[in-house]
C-alpha cells in the first residue's frame, strides 16, 4: 500500500502574473489531472500554494519543491497547519533544493524539525527531491517517497528498486507536444541545460550515461532521452514506460512551443490522451 494516493497523471501549474493561474488550476482540476505540482522556482512566499488549494475542489496541491535553504521549516509547519484547518489532506509538501555541503545532512536537520513541530508534518504527507541512491533511501524512509525530475525510465526503475513497494515515486517529465524535432528541442534547451549545471543534476546524468559533451551542450542525444516530445501518442508511450517502470504518478512539466503562452490546448489535448 502506497503512502500517498497520487493518481497517474499530475502537472505542473504555471504562475502568471496577472492571477490566471486560479483560473488554469480550477481547469486542470476539471480536466482530471490527479495532482496540482506548482515548481519551486516560482515560489517567492508559500502563498501560492495556500491560493491554489483554496481556488480548486479537491485536487491535491503539491511543492515541486519547496527550497530548504530558502524557507525556514516554521515556514512550512506553518503552511500546513493553517490548509489543515481548512482544507486537511490536500497539501504535499514537496521538498529539495539542498544543494551545496553536506545536502543529507542538512536534509536531515530540516526533517527533525519538521518532526518536532506542533503539529508536525508527518513523513506521509511529504516527498523529497531525489537522485543519488542516498536521497532515494531517505526519501523512503523519512518522507512518503521521492520527486525524481530529468530522469529516464531505466533510471525510475532503478529508483524503484532503492525505494521499494510501499514508497510513492512522482516522476517530472518535461513535455512538449510538437513533432518537428529541431522545435521540439529548442523549446526546452534553455530550461534543460539550466538545470543540468545545477546541485545533483550533473552527476546523475553522468551516473545514467551522458557525457560530458552531452551535459555541457544540452545535446539532442540528451533532450530525446530526457524530455517527451512529438504527438499525443508518442507522449502516452513515454508516460507509460516511466509507469511500468515503477513510477507511482508522471508529472507532465508542459512546455508550449510558444515561450509566452500558458499550454492550455496542450493541457487539454494530453488529458485527452492520458487520462481515461
Amino acid at each position: 500500500m502506497r503512502q500517498l494516493e497520487l493518481g497517474q497523471i499530475g502537472v505542473t501549474l504555471n504562475m502568471r502574473a496577472d492571477g490566471g493561474h486560479l483560473e488554469d488550476a480550477a481547469m486542470l482540476e476539471n480536466l482530471g489531472y490527479s495532482t496540482l505540482w506548482i515548481v519551486g522556482g516560482q515560489l517567492s512566499t508559500l502563498d501560492p500554494l495556500r491560493e491554489v488549494i483554496r481556488a480548486t475542489e479537491a485536487v491535491p496541491v503539491g511543492s515541486a519543491i519547496i527550497p530548504a535553504r530558502r524557507y525556514p521549516s516554521e515556514d512550512v509547519v506553518a503552511l500546513r497547519r493553517d490548509l489543515e484547518a481548512t482544507d486537511p489532506g490536500r497539501l504535499i509538501t514537496g521538498l529539495g533544493g539542498v544543494h551545496g555541503d553536506r545536502p543529507l545532512r542538512t536534509m536531515n536537520t530540516y526533517l527533525d524539525s519538521l518532526d518536532a513541530a506542533d503539529p508536525p508534518v508527518p513523513a506521509g504527507a511529504r516527498m523529497l527531491s531525489a537522485l543519488g541512491p542516498r536521497m532515494l533511501e531517505l526519501s523512503r524512509d523519512r518522507a512518503a517517497g521521492a520527486l525524481p525530475l530529468l530522469v529516464t525510465p531505466e533510471f525510475t526503475a532503478h529508483a524503484r528498486q532503492i525505494l521499494g513497494d510501499e514508497a510513492s515515486m512522482a516522476v517530472m517529465e518535461y513535455v512538449v507536444l510538437e513533432s518537428d524535432p529541431r522545435l521540439a528541442r529548442d523549446t526546452v534547451r534553455e530550461s534543460v541545460g539550466f538545470l543540468t549545471k545545477v546541485g545533483g543534476y550533473p552527476q546523475n546524468l553522468r551516473r545514467m550515461g551522458f557525457t560530458d559533451e552531452d551535459i555541457a551542450t544540452t545535446s539532442d542525444h540528451l533532450l530525446d532521452n530526457l524530455v517527451a516530445w512529438g504527438d499525443t501518442d508518442t507522449i502516452a508511450a513515454r508516460v507509460k514506460r516511466h509507469l511500468e517502470a515503477g513510477a507511482d504518478q508522471v508529472v507532465l512539466v508542459v512546455q508550449p512551443t510558444d515561450p509566452n503562452a500558458t499550454p492550455h490546448k496542450e493541457w487539454q489535448a494530453l488529458a485527452g490522451a492520458l487520462i481515461g
